[in-house]
């Protein structure tokens, strides 16, 4: 199967997004995207580029992604954290996903970063049996943390 992974280009947001879109469909969320090509345009390649993309290419289609930004872990420096890995569901198993991780890794290798994470939905079994294959330690005794926008608004409004 002939495909290439180069970096993203602003002309591909629109079916970045549409990647995103089935992710969130395949993980049951699918009202929870709410970033538009717009705003992946502007964060990706404004004056204040937030995150690098790598996508898959076949046949002039976008099949698949992985999008990275930086972050600092307080124990290990300079890290990256991969937000999403996201293959077509017709091009799984054929080694695009190894081919996008690899080149996730070697971009974080050449930014000299001291760690990759990520984290993966605790019932996809075939997505956690892929990391694990690559050597990543997928960590279950973690759990993820977040406050959303109305969490953060609703902390601010109880401290005010």
């Amino acid at each position: 199967m002939k495909y290439t992974i180069r970096a993203a280009q602003k002309e591909d947001m629109r079916q970045v997004l549409h990647l995103i879109q089935e992710l969130a469909t395949f993980e049951k969320e699918e009202n929870a995207v709410e970033v538009s090509e717009q705003n992946l345009v502007e964060d990706g390649f404004g004056k204040h580029k937030l995150f690098h993309c790598f996508v898959a290419e076949k046949e002039e289609k976008v099949v698949g992604m992985a999008l990275v930004y930086p972050r600092y872990s307080t124990w290990k420096g300079p890290v990256i954290h991969l937000e999403d890995l996201i293959v077509t569901k017709e091009m799984r198993g054929t080694g695009l996903g190894t081919a996008l991780l690899d080149e996730v890794v070697k971009y974080g290798n050449d930014l000299g970063v001291k760690r990759i994470s990520w984290e993966v939905i605790d019932w996809n079994e075939p997505a956690i049996g892929f990391y694990e294959s690559k050597g990543a330690n997928v960590m279950r005794d973690w759990d993820v943390v977040q406050l959303d926008e109305a969490g953060m608004k609703n902390y601010l409004n109880a401290i005010a």
